[in-house]
């Protein structure tokens, strides 16, 4: 969920800051503009207020042309501002360079024109870092007597502004960068100040399917919305244990009041054998259906006792007990004239030793009776990475897909095998005893025919 919901905020912040970020960078080079308009504008007054007593005729005209260039050519030194005062017929008063003229259109006509009018010339175009070739006009009217008897003309290279401001957005991109970082580093606090409840959810409703009922929520963190779901799925957790609970109890105490009965009834088809002729069909019926019904009643207890008891881990040689348990039923295979072998090496991990022996039992047993004699039954152990499995295959005829999404279920058996003899309740048995202690069972085809099972078990100790 992480994954979808960081990118949303970063591209939402990311938008943000751009859309701050670009109008401010066009604010910046503005002001960095007009900063060096508002020092050209200065400058053209200080010449006008030179040039406006330069006239053609009186005594000392001459002398104030020579300070008006003397100056003009002093700017130009210092600056590198090429400067000039033309007469309305855009003859040349003075200018520096000596060979500046005016230009004949575009905006530094426009600029002459204007000041021409009594106005100072209009802010020339905002000027950009990529336009090397850019310059600034400025110009100002020369008055006197209240009529405009000549314009100051400067023209500025533009490199040190173009210069100044890049390097404004190079800080301005800066900071916008340690603001994305800052906001990502909030982004990721706020996801998983959000995600955290969320994450710690899942993983309780996991351990909940996979049968450890006591697992609950930590409403302590997170927004109330999310706190309120912690307390609202701890208080459904607790309403499902209790109706399991009651179920188990229900099932364990109807299974042990039912046996003694079932005893007597039995007991007494018993006594009535021995007043019918030896052999009679509906007796030897009527006392395998008993004996079957028995069956059922102790496979029903211990799926209660094993959904109920808690596992006693410990670190278990998997390996030394698949060994034993294969011995074990080696002779009832061998009367079946089925082949089981054992491929059981060092293999340890956390599990309840004596929940794991019946769980092996019960697959070892489900694979002898659907194997055909001449075919093999084969338990091998191994160990990758934090698990440790224990596989058991047959050579029986093995299970369809939609019966496969079966198997394990209460009470299911395939109605092909509907003859042979069990409850339906062992593999059940096994995955109830092996979840108790954090482990898996999971069954798949077995090629060319048959069923494969695989028991899975934790390498690592269990969090106490």
């Amino acid at each position: 969920m992480r994954t979808r919901l960081l990118p949303l905020l970063i591209v939402l912040m990311a938008g943000v800051l751009l859309a701050l970020g670009f109008p401010l960078a066009v604010s910046l080079a503005a002001a960095q503009q007009q900063r060096v308009v508002v020092d050209r504008i200065d400058d053209t007054v200080r010449f006008a207020a030179l040039a406006q007593f330069v006239t053609e005729g009186p005594d000392g005209t001459e002398q104030r042309r020579a300070t008006l260039q003397e100056q003009l050519d002093r700017y130009y030194d210092t600056y590198g501002i090429r400067a000039g005062v033309f007469y309305r017929e855009r003859d040349s008063m003075a200018s520096a360079p000596h060979d500046l003229v005016l230009p004949a259109e575009g905006v530094g006509r426009e600029a002459f024109d204007e000041a021409l009018t009594g106005r100072r010339s209009e802010d020339p175009p905002q000027v950009w870092p990529w336009q090397r070739g850019a310059r600034l006009v400025v110009a100002s009217p020369v008055v006197r007597d209240g009529d405009v008897v000549a314009v100051v003309f400067t023209d500025s290279p533009t490199g040190q502004l173009r210069s100044e401001v890049l390097r404004g957005w190079l800080l301005l991109a800066a900071g916008e960068c340690a603001a994305m970082l800052l906001a990502v580093g909030a982004a990721f606090r706020l996801t998983g100040w959000v995600l955290r409840p969320v994450r710690v959810l899942d993983a309780a409703t996991h351990d909940i399917a996979t049968g450890r009922m006591n697992s609950r929520v930590a409403a302590a963190g997170g927004p109330p919305e999310l706190r309120r779901l912690a307390r609202s799925f701890n208080e459904m957790a607790d309403n499902v244990e209790e109706v399991l609970e009651q179920q188990r109890a229900f099932v364990a105490d109807a299974s042990h009041q039912l046996r003694n009965p079932l005893a007597a009834l039995l007991l007494r088809i018993e006594l009535l054998a021995l007043e019918l002729p030896e052999g009679n069909a509906e007796i030897a019926s009527v006392r395998t259906e008993g004996k079957r019904l028995a069956q059922v009643l102790d496979d029903l207890l211990d799926l209660a006792l094993a959904e109920h008891a808690a596992a006693d881990l410990q670190l278990t040689d998997i390996g030394a007990l698949a060994a034993e348990r294969v011995a074990a039923w080696r002779p009832l295979a061998e009367e079946k004239g089925v082949e089981l072998t054992g491929d059981t090496g060092a293999v340890t991990a956390w599990a309840d030793p004596i929940a794991l022996s019946s769980a092996l039992d019960a697959v070892i047993d489900n694979a002898l009776k659907f194997t055909p004699g001449g075919e093999s039954v084969t338990v091998s152990v191994a160990s990758n990475g934090d698990t440790s499995t224990a596989v058991v295959t047959d050579g029986g005829p093995g299970l369809t897909d939609e019966e496969l999404a079966r198997i394990g279920d209460r009470f299911w058996r395939s109605g092909r095998h509907q003859n042979v003899k069990g409850s339906g309740l062992g593999l059940s048995i096994s995955r109830a005893l092996l979840t108790a202690g954090g482990g898996s069972i999971a069954y798949a085809h077995h090629e060319p025919h048959g069923l494969r099972v695989t028991v899975s078990l934790p390498r690592t100790a269990p969090a106490s």
